[in-house]
């Protein structure tokens, strides 16, 4: 696969401002898609992952086999430490904003919470997805990335 590198870079630097975390979970929100990080084998891990946001919290769908799924399982009390990150920049204009969230994962265990987020979260891989895993958020960090001379106020 060849790379086009034959359209310019975007004129002017960009300003990066800061969200607030009810911005940064509100954009969340609005997309379906992230990136959960997490520890595999003492080294950081990233798997593109589909997801909601239900009551402020994170939730994705995993498998059996899945690294995620037996980490959050073997720390089932207290959670396992997990980022997840999402975002919508502009490839032509680098514009848009990124969202990080810290927190907690633990295996969605209730039988009527996991029924719930197997009817109202479709995974976009083919793979039965019988578990679900929540993320509660202790740390939410945004960006805007605007133009230099945009309007400096968040959510703008």
């Amino acid at each position: 696969m060849r790379l086009d590198h034959t359209q310019p870079a975007p004129v002017g630097p960009r300003r990066s401002v800061q969200l607030d975390s009810d911005e940064a979970l509100r954009l969340l929100g609005s997309v379906s898609v992230g990136r959960v990080v997490f520890t595999r084998h003492a080294l950081p891990t990233v798997r593109p992952v589909n997801h909601i946001l239900d009551q402020g919290d994170i939730v994705i769908r995993t498998h059996e086999g899945a690294a995620l799924t037996s980490h959050t399982r073997d720390s089932a009390s207290a959670g396992v430490v997990v980022a997840y990150e999402a975002d919508t920049i502009d490839p032509d204009t680098h514009l848009g904003w990124s969202v990080v969230v810290t927190g907690y994962a633990r295996l969605v265990t209730d039988p009527r919470d996991l029924a719930r987020y197997q009817r109202l979260l479709h995974p976009w891989v083919e793979r039965t997805m019988d578990y679900a895993v929540r993320i509660r958020p202790d740390l939410i960090t945004g960006i805007r990335l605007t133009d230099r001379d945009a309007n400096p106020r968040p959510g703008v």
